[in-house]
């Protein structure tokens, strides 16, 4: 329905939406929720928004965000041709800077937030997923590898190299996938976790960690 209506609500705002995109769900604002108190505190700070989709986290938080300077990347040139006009209808066009490609691609350091919904669903889930979902959404945007971890790994990796000192990693994540996402970070050298929090069904969902100062 929000492919034919085209639009969805996010953090009450309407964004627009083509299949080129995800369609925006309530349990992606609890990464929004998750990165207010830190920004609050760093109000200058660097964000980039890796996978960016429809842009809804990246605009979302330059509009609550006004003093951070904020990138988002994306390896879809049409999800950024959404994620861009989303952007300029809201307002904050000038304030974000959209990347074509992968993770952190060409984002300039030093970043002091990582925030992703990246794709993690398993290829041997793909059946379990509602018809509407897998039929109509971007499969790269849902699916990653074997056990739906690969793009986490790489933003993971990607955060321990460029996250500043007390940088925060933020990103979500399926059910089933805490264990295994709690292991990666504890052997990820500069990382450490802080929290992973439940969505409203009780799923953990979205996974906090932070750079600290030193290779642990």
């Amino acid at each position: 329905m929000a492919y034919i209506r085209g639009v969805q609500e996010f953090w009450g705002r309407e964004f627009r939406v083509t299949p080129a995109v995800l369609i925006p769900r309530p349990e992606t604002e609890l990464l929004v929720e998750a990165v207010a108190s830190f920004l609050a505190g760093r109000p200058a700070a660097r964000v980039v928004d890796v996978g960016t989709g429809s842009g809804c986290i990246a605009v979302t938080l330059a509009l609550e965000h006004p003093s951070i300077t904020m990138h988002a990347t994306d390896i879809s040139p049409a999800a950024l041709e959404a994620a861009r006009e989303n952007a300029a209808r809201l307002g904050v066009d000038a304030r974000i800077t959209f990347v074509h490609g992968a993770y952190l691609a060409s984002t300039p350091a030093p970043i002091d937030l990582i925030v992703s919904n990246p794709p993690y669903v398993a290829e041997h889930d793909r059946l379990t997923l509602p018809p509407e979902v897998v039929r109509y959404e971007p499969a790269e945007a849902l699916f990653a590898d074997a056990d739906g971890l690969r793009a986490v790994r790489a933003l993971i990796d990607a955060a321990r190299q460029s996250l500043t000192p007390g940088g925060m990693l933020v990103f979500e994540i399926g059910l089933g996938q805490a264990a295994d996402v709690t292991r990666a970070i504890a052997d990820a050298p500069a990382l450490e976790l802080i929290d992973i929090l439940p969505d409203l069904q009780g799923i953990a969902r979205t996974v906090v960690a932070r750079r600290v100062d030193r290779p642990r």
